[in-house]
Parts: C-alpha cells; structure tokens; sequence
C-alpha cells in the first residue's frame, strides 16, 4: 500500500535514474539526481526539528522549486507553493496564516525574499552535502506519514479578499495520479508540457505523473503562452505529446488560427480544466488535430485538482456546452437541490463530492472549513463529510454532468434567474467574435459583454445572431471590445478586474 507520494520518485529513480525527469529550459534533472537533490534538501531539514508543518517554498517554478517539492516529502512536512510575483501584503497574510518560520528559496529570489521577511531563510544551494545517514534519517522521518497527512497547501483567493490555504492529503494525490495513468495510458514514454503555475493545483497532474512513471517534464517558460508560435517551435523541438493546460491557452491559439501554419507536430492527448472550454474553439483544435484524444476535467482546489473528466467522444455544435463528464475513480459526486436533495435528470443543482479526494480543510481556518466541508444530507446514519463546490451542474439524458455556472454566477435579472455561462455560450455560437467574458452590472441592473473581435462587428448583428440562441431577456445591454482579456495568474479571465471596469 502506498502510503506517501515519495514512493513515487523511489521506485522511478531506481528504474530510470539517468532519464530526464525536469527541463525547465535553464536546467535539466535526471530522476537520480532529482532524488539526491531532494534527499539532500530534506536531511537538513530533519536536522531543524521540523515535523508535519507547511513549509514555504519561495522561487519560480522549474527544477529547484520542483526538488524543494519532494525534498519537503521526504523530511515529513508539507509545501506550500507561493507565487514570488504576488504583492508583500498577500505574501504576509499566507505568512500569518501559515505560522511557519521556514522558507525555501534559491539563489536567485534569495535577495528578494530578504527585503520582507524576517524569518529563517533556506537557501538551497547553501545546503552542504548530506551524510551518509541521511537515508536512515529520512526513512525514519516518513515512518511516522500516514496516507491521510498533508502533501501540500495551495492558497487560493477568498470572496473576502484574503487568501484561504487548502490542504491535500497524501492518499488525495495517490488516489488521482494513479487514476489519471490508467485512464490516459501515461509512461515513461510520455513528455509532458507544463503551463500552470506551481502553485496553481492543475500542476499536481504534471508534477506526479511525471513522479509516477518516468515521464519527462517540460516547465515551459510563462512567456512562451504569450508568443504561441514560438510555444509551437518548442513542443516540437522537445517532442511533447501530452498538455493539461487552462482552456485560454487552446482558445488564444484558435483564436491566432496558428493551427493552419504550425502544428505540435507530436501531440497526442490534450487535456484542459480550470474554467469553460467553448465548443468553437475545441473544434478548431478537432479539426486541425482530429487524431488527438481530447479530455475536459473539472475540480475545484479542494477536491485534489479534479473529481469528474470528459473524454470527448461525439460532435458538438459551436454554442453547445461540453459535458464535465462523470466521476473519477473514487470520487463520488452529488447534485443537490436548494433543499438538499438529489437533483432528478435535467434539474440543475450545486455539484458535491465525498471520497478519498475532498481536501482536509482550510489551514488554519476551521471557520471556512466548517461552511463549504459539511455533512451529506442525503446520509443521517454516519459522519460523511461532502465539499459544496458552488457550481451549478445537471445530469443530461447520457447520464453525463453538464456545468452551467456559478452559483455566484447566476443573476435575478428582470425577474429572470440567468446563468452568465449560458450567454457567453451563446455568443460564441454566433461565430462572431473570438472570446468572451460576461459580467452583470448590480448597480445599473445590466448584463455586460466583454469580447475580442478579429473583424469590425456591429452590436445589432451581434443582438440579432445572439437571439438564435437565447430570449430576448438575456440579451446583454452593455458591449465593451477588448484587445485582450485581463487574466489571473493562473491563466483564467479575470472576472473580478472586468467587474472593476464597468464602473470606468
């Protein structure tokens, strides 16, 4: 029985320990030296006293931040991801929140990190090398993990505005991973590209599958998704044939047409979660790589990256929505009513989940914890608890589940209750325009439209086409064209920003 996400890299490493393991385009890993970096790392931190804590871990992602991950395994404590662009006054909060004072860092945000925090400071190529105890040490140290300990923390923003630290336990990631290999057929064959952010939880896919099966990881470079034909050269150039990525990165390159010049000429699984993926775009990819397997994965932080998948099987028009799918192995997933009950086929309901993947809570914050992880309605017999995502699904006649929106996203709206989701469906069905965000105005009592155009468009066309596909009630009344959409660190439309904007 595995009992803690190490044992991954173990057995990997002794399979394959002159395989790359990391490229982040500055620096390559092997799996042995990955190993020995990270058993370096942890052996010191053993010698701290540290034991089951969250441990900050402060640098760009790629080889080192990759290395502190499993080096922080092997000590028996918990890393905590933390995005080294984010403003001091959040970095404080994580900081109050998490009460640790450790943090890891490299040489190149050394300096950085120094100008505002006061604790200590580890700096990873400071660590003299490890004693040969250190495998009894380490070995000793993961005696006493069980399966259900933390394996890391990811801060993700709060409706309060300030950050909520979720936690994931070991057999959280276990259970997914080893789901995720039988399901897509991932080994040591497989070149993995990266595109989220280290401490965003979509790369817990890339970061243990690749931990898992001797697949090679490639950590692209932020700025490549800016420049998608240069991003095509080094798909190519490394060979990548599997991506998990935010759907805006599919869409940005659909909407660039660069499928007709340039192909990632090894693709052969395309994987995408984090928000809505638009049909029209995933048609554009369907057409240009129709041998490609396409998946749409669904989850929030709190269920270990993702508890339902789609692997996408049949046609679908433009405007129509793509299923989120049904349960992975070992998730059980719920549609319940506004008065707690299973929701009946086609009645929309808030999608929960129980099993092995729920998060253990928020890190320092039972209050939180207490409002969204509560019991299941539907069992009076035991202790079950269930996490209510706030997303709003239903079940179609495949027996496949269909997101609609956020519950925070449905609008009363003259009378009408209406999901922004299903409008912005609608508009790309006209064929129109490229992207879109729609946002409601509370104040002037308006629906609001922000998209990106390749042509000129007038709005009447746009009102008139749009009819095809809802009533006239949730037609939007505001238009605003963009150059380009505002995006959130993690590579979703920022929302929040847009909303800021109306009142411009």
């Amino acid at each position: 029985m595995q009992l803690n996400v190490t044992q991954y890299l173990d057995r990997t490493a002794a399979l394959y320990p002159d395989k790359i393991a990391v490229d982040d385009t500055k620096k390559v890993l092997t799996f042995g030296q990955l190993k020995r970096q990270a058993q370096n790392i942890a052996t010191c931190l053993i010698a701290l006293g540290v034991k089951n804590k969250p441990l900050a871990v402060f640098m760009q992602k790629g080889c080192d931040m990759t290395a502190s991950f499993a080096a922080i395994g092997y000590s028996g404590n918990f890393y905590v991801p933390i995005d080294t662009k984010s403003p001091e006054s959040r970095l404080k909060s994580i900081f109050d929140s998490l009460g640790s004072e450790i943090i890891l860092t490299n040489k190149e945000n050394l300096d950085k990190l120094k100008s505002f925090y006061t604790g200590e400071i580890i700096c990873i190529e400071e660590i003299p090398e490890c004693a040969a105890s250190s495998a009894q040490l380490i070995a000793h140290a993961l005696g006493a993990v069980i399966d259900t300990d933390p394996v890391y923390s990811i801060f993700t923003s709060g409706s309060t505005g300030n950050p909520k630290g979720v936690v994931i336990s070991h057999r959280g990631v276990v259970d997914y991973i080893d789901w995720a290999i039988s399901t897509f057929s991932v080994d040591e064959h497989t070149v993995i590209a990266n595109q989220a952010p280290f401490y965003f939880d979509n790369s817990t896919l890339d970061l243990y599958l690749m931990f898992a099966t001797g697949a090679k990881l490639l950590v692209v470079p932020e700025e490549y998704y800016a420049f998608p034909a240069r991003l095509m050269d080094l798909l190519n150039q490394s060979q990548v044939n599997f991506v998990f990525w935010v759907p805006f990165v599919l869409i940005n390159i659909a909407n660039y047409k660069l499928l007709e010049q340039k192909k990632p000429e090894y693709l052969e699984k395309v994987l995408f979660a984090g928000e809505v993926m638009p049909n029209k775009h995933l048609n554009y990819w369907r057409k240009h790589l129709p041998h490609c397997l396409y998946a749409n994965l669904y989850g929030p932080t709190e269920i270990t990256v993702d508890c339902t998948y789609y692997i996408v099987d049949r046609e679908f028009s433009d405007e129509e929505s793509l299923p989120i799918g049904k349960a992975c192995r070992n998730s059980g997933v719920l549609i319940l009513t506004d008065e707690g009950k299973e929701a009946l086929a086609n009645e929309p309901g808030e999608l929960c989940v129980r099993g092995s993947s729920l998060a253990l809570g928020y890190y320092n914050d039972p209050e939180k914890t207490a409002k969204v992880f509560v019991q299941n309605p539907l069992n009076t017999h035991y202790p079950e608890l269930i996490y209510r995502t706030g997303d709003v699904v239903f079940r179609n006649d495949r027996d496949e589940f269909i997101y609609v929106g956020r519950k925070d996203f449905q609008i009363k709206h003259n009378g009408y209750r209406i999901e922004l989701g299903e409008i912005e469906n609608a508009v790309l069905g006209t064929g129109l325009v490229e992207t879109v965000c729609v946002v409601y105005d509370k104040e002037n009592k308006e629906i609001v439209l922000f998209y990106q155009a390749e042509a000129e468009i007038t709005i009447g066309l746009l009102r008139k086409e749009m009819l095809q596909f809802v009533p006239k009630y949730m037609v939007p009344t505001k238009y605003r064209r963009l150059d380009e959409m505002p995006l959130t660190a993690n590579g979703k439309i920022d929302r929040l920003k847009l909303s800021r904007q109306i009142a411009e």
